[in-house]
């Protein structure tokens, strides 16, 4: 890999220990970021310009954990699926609050980036004919569903970084963007930490692409790993400027691993939803074990352990996650679940081989936990899995912020109140080559802007003063322990049920947990406390954002399910908007959202549906 041109030290100030000039800085180095980089090149900037920004190792992304498929109307299977069913089935899945031009932009992309990735050696499963192969997914209308096996992320992401690195396109692992640092309304760069040096690098950029991920790490049931989705990209961006939308949306995957049963580290870790799109069913405790077969008459009473036939007969499993989620929860509230808080999820009734070929990695897991899943189901509850909020952005992703742009996971508008499974790779890929695009463009034009060193380098050491002070920090509380605190927090108050009571008494408490955090016990720039207390600034912002955005909605919509205030009305068919006030504070206000273009809404009118027993 190319180094980028590098000035150490050029900043007049011992906090700086190197700068670094660019003309594109993405920071975030999942499929997202990594899909910007190859389109920046392909479409003609010179790798010398460019430096992608990873915050763990090269290949080590959240990409990875997204296991089931990535959606995409390739007819495989269903020759009547195209782009405008795929973004009709969007549309309705986030009941109606996405930003249709957004969709559309996906949907129609997504059949030639599925094939272009095809072409780049992305190991899909095959059907026997030798087409790539799809699946059901909750909620749509048909398979539509690329996937391998149930590796897709990872594969994806390996396919991403050796495009990459054909192109030789430079990338610096373990690095901290800790601000992105603005003047004027424009973009001028970031400053961060070398995570394994503990050095403090400045970063100057003309453009900054901020790929970096989501916020459902702020829960104490999530699917990722403690230290990534911990809400950098939308604090950052809020930080620098731009506004934050849709935050109150947090989708709840239903089948998230129990750690009581598993151990502590695999509590919330996914179970791919492609268990339940190749089959699996869900089973409460009630009745005796011979039950768990099950049955697919219409069930009247709570002993009919499959127990998804109450809630969904006609979709079963494969209704929208929002609604699997909150029947688990229902079930397990209502006394229905296992002694650990979960339901039982079962495909043994698929042959070994089906399991061992279409299910790899879920069958190798929990082999080695000690559970066989073509003998016996596993344990299951609902676990945070997507944040549908995140960073405002315009048709090419470009923030409020001139030279910001934010994607993937950490840009809004795509998903509305609920994520369609399936659409979050589609989005990171899709929006990836919109952002590299774009930005490829406006430096083709010659739109440089005259970024002033000396303003960059002041901005960067008035906020660099900041870290270093908390670097060696001698407080009274723990930032991991906090963080951990303001987890429960967001549980409790803002999780698959909310209410007014509780949003209030949350905002409180977040309240007190930011007085406590002014008194930190931190350790050297290369620690994890240092780490954890930087992530900590950015999980109060955006609880925040969370907590209020929760308590403004007063109604139930997808993914936002206020038990007092259960019914949808149609005047909060609106997005709800965060922005910093001119004191600092935090400003709620609401947008209307678009219509669909005339060819979607001719596939919203024609009403398409999946039926689940097609798989029985």
């Amino acid at each position: 890999m190319k180094e980028p041109d590098q000035e150490a030290g050029s900043v007049s100030s011992d906090l700086v220990d190197e700068t670094v000039d660019v003309s594109v800085l993405v920071i975030g180095a999942g499929a997202a970021g990594a899909r910007t980089a190859i389109e920046l090149v392909e479409q003609g900037v010179d790798t010398e310009e460019l430096l992608v920004i990873g915050k763990r190792g090269h290949g080590d992304a959240h990409t990875t954990w997204a296991r089931g498929g990535i959606n995409g109307a390739l007819g495989t299977h269903d020759p009547e699926d195209d782009w405008t069913v795929h973004a009709a089935d969007t549309l309705n899945e986030g009941h109606f609050l996405n930003d249709p031009g957004k969709v559309e932009t996906v949907t129609e992309r997504m059949p030639g980036l599925l094939r272009e990735l095809d072409d780049w050696g992305m190991a899909y499963s095959r059907t026997t004919e030798g087409d790539i192969d799809q699946r059901y997914f909750g909620a749509q209308s048909f398979r539509r569903t690329a996937f391998a096996g149930d590796h897709t992320g990872e594969s994806l992401l390996d396919t991403l970084v050796a495009r990459a690195q054909s192109l030789s396109i430079p990338y610096r692992e373990n690095v901290f963007i800790s601000r992105v640092l603005t003047d004027g309304g424009r973009v001028l760069g970031a400053a961060g930490v070398d995570l394994d040096t503990g050095s403090f690098v400045v970063f100057r950029a003309d453009f900054v692409v901020l790929a970096a991920g989501g916020y459902t790490s702020l829960y104490d049931r999530h699917s990722s790993r403690d230290d990534e989705n911990t809400a950098d990209g939308p604090a950052l961006a809020y930080e620098a400027g731009a506004r934050l939308m849709d935050l109150e949306f947090v989708q709840f995957h239903p089948t998230g691993m129990m750690g009581a049963r598993y151990g502590e580290e695999w509590d919330g870790r996914l179970v791919t939803e492609a268990v339940r799109g190749e089959g699996g069913r869900l089973y409460n405790t009630v009745g005796s074990a011979s039950d768990a077969s099950g049955g697919s008459g219409h069930a009247e009473s709570p002993g009919d352990r499959r127990f998804m036939q109450r809630y969904s007969p006609d979709q079963m499993e494969l209704d929208a996650r929002d609604i699997v989620a909150r029947a688990i929860d229902r079930e397990v509230r209502e006394g229905r679940g296992t002694e650990n808080g979960g339901v039982y999820l079962d495909i043994s009734h698929r042959e070994r081989e089906f399991i061992e070929r279409r299910l790899p990695r879920m069958y190798e897991r929990f082999q080695s936990l000690g559970v066989d899943m073509a003998e016996e189901p596993v344990e299951v509850a609902p676990t945070a899995h997507y944040g549908m909020g995140g960073v405002v952005v315009d048709e090419h992703g470009e923030t409020d912020v001139d030279g910001l742009y934010a994607i993937g996971e950490t840009m809004a508008g795509v998903h509305g109140a609920n994520r369609l499974g399936g659409n979050s790779l589609a989005e990171t890929v899709a929006f990836g080559e919109v952002a590299g695009e774009a930005v490829a463009d406006r430096l083709a034009d010659g739109e440089r802007p005259a970024i002033d060193d000396d303003r960059v380098d002041t901005l960067a050491r008035h906020h660099l003063a900041e870290v270093a002070a908390l670097a060696g920090s001698d407080g009274n509380e723990d930032p991991e322990l906090l963080f951990d605190e303001l987890r429960v927090l967001l549980g409790a108050r803002a999780g698959i049920l909310r209410d007014g009571e509780g949003l209030a008494a949350g905002l409180e408490e977040l309240a007190a947990l930011r007085e406590r955090a002014g008194d930190l016990a931190v350790g050297d720039p290369t620690s994890r406390s240092f780490e954890f207390a930087l992530n900590l600034g950015f999980a109060l912002t955006v609880a925040e954002a969370v907590l209020r955005g929760a308590a403004e909605r007063t109604e139930s919509r997808g993914a936002h399910f206020r038990t007092d205030h259960p019914e949808t009305h149609r005047e909060w068919r609106r997005n709800i908007v965060v922005e910093r006030d001119s004191i600092g504070g935090m400003r709620l206000s609401t947008a209307p959202v678009g219509s669909p273009s005339r060819a979607v809404q001719a596939a919203l009118d024609a009403g398409y549906e999946l039926d689940y027993h097609q798989l029985e």
